[in-house]
């Protein structure tokens, strides 16, 4: 079984046809068979520059959003590009020195940019880089390897407050530990592992100053359980599963399987998380609204581009981002906006 879901992550095994053609404007299952009651529309934004990718990693500093490293289909890439929601615009930046790579992670501490981990095609990695945008330059770190941390990929990162941080992820082990990045000293320090499963391709994100573990794989199962972390006392508490588990309240009913994935994309917009697409027996395109306030989820209309795994997803200015990722032998490099209370349109699709 594990061997399958490997396979998966990187794409050996093909998918159907029918799986690998979808273009679909509506969810599944008993809640999603129509979107005329979702809200949410999705449009056609400037296309990412780069070459179609899956796996690549994300970090904003300023008013720029970075993306780079991925998988094409073919090669491991080095390459990273700025966009920039006010022009429209993409700018190839310098190139990353490692490794190429795919499932590796990003964080960003006082407006330097940290990289490291992933899966250069034969082996797992546990170096990092950090990137300064007023030289446009990289440097190597400290290796998490060193400090008694595993090389991995499909881990999740996040900073908070002077300190960054990569948990989750697989060695040859599902994983959940947690581990801390000083900038001051260049030192990374093992923090309380994650209360929950194991796992791996899962999603982050940071409120409040707290972070956020949710969805992901462990040993071909998808997932349930849902983390925050609190850095000032180094603990994490376990939030509602996103999933129907509760016979006695109706809160979730509307849930079932639905918001469970793997290698998906999810950002903060409006002080709400929105995670879509991913992979669940097949790349998925439906897209669901997490209100960190109250703890419960809500399904949006889904992503109106073709269903992925793997895409990159973020905020700026009031709009939400998707953007790469692969469905079957294709590998994407369009860019689509998200406007989560907007009533959807597909005039502005094409």
């Amino acid at each position: 079984m594990m061997i399958i879901s490997r396979l998966t992550k990187f794409h050996y095994l093909i998918l159907s046809a029918a799986v690998a053609m979808v273009w679909v404007t509506g969810g599944c299952s008993k809640d999603s068979s129509t979107t005329s009651d979702l809200l949410g529309n999705w449009k056609v934004s400037s296309e990412f520059e780069g070459i179609g990718r899956t796996e690549a990693v994300h970090f904003t500093i300023g008013d720029l959003e970075y993306v780079g490293l991925g998988y094409n289909g073919t090669d491991r890439l080095k390459d990273f590009w700025a966009f920039q929601k006010s022009s429209g615009t993409w700018k190839r930046v310098a190139e990353f020195p490692g490794d190429a790579r795919n499932s590796a992670v990003a964080f960003v501490v006082g407006g330097v940019a940290y990289v490291g981990s992933g899966f250069n095609g034969s082996t797992k990695l546990s170096d990092f880089w950090s990137y300064n945008p007023g030289t446009n330059s990289w440097t190597q770190i400290a290796d998490l390897a060193d400090f008694g941390g595993t090389a991995r990929y499909g881990a999740v990162a996040f900073s908070l407050g002077n300190k960054g941080y990569i948990a989750t992820g697989y060695d040859g082990n599902y994983l959940k530990d947690l581990w801390e990045y000083d900038p001051s000293s260049n030192t990374w320090q093992q923090k309380a592992s994650l209360t929950g499963a194991k796992r791996t391709d899962a999603a982050a994100f940071v409120y409040n100053n707290k972070a956020y573990v949710v969805t992901g794989v462990s040993n071909d199962s998808y997932l349930t359980d849902f983390y925050s972390y609190d850095q000032s006392t180094d603990s994490w508490t376990r939030l509602r599963n996103i999933n129907s588990s509760n016979d006695d309240e109706e809160y979730d009913d509307d849930y079932g399987s639905n918001i469970q994935r793997s290698n998906a994309a999810i950002f903060v917009l409006n002080n709400k998380a929105y995670l879509c697409c991913g992979e669940k027996s097949g790349a998925t395109n439906t897209t669901w609204e997490y209100n960190i306030d109250t703890d419960l989820w809500a399904q949006k209309t889904s992503f109106e581009g073709a269903a992925r795994q793997g895409a990159i997803g973020f905020a700026q200015g009031g709009v939400g981002y998707i953007t790469t990722g692969t469905a079957g032998s294709s590998w994407f490099d369009d860019l689509w906006e998200f406007y989560p209370n907007a009533e959807q349109t597909t005039t502005d699709n094409y």
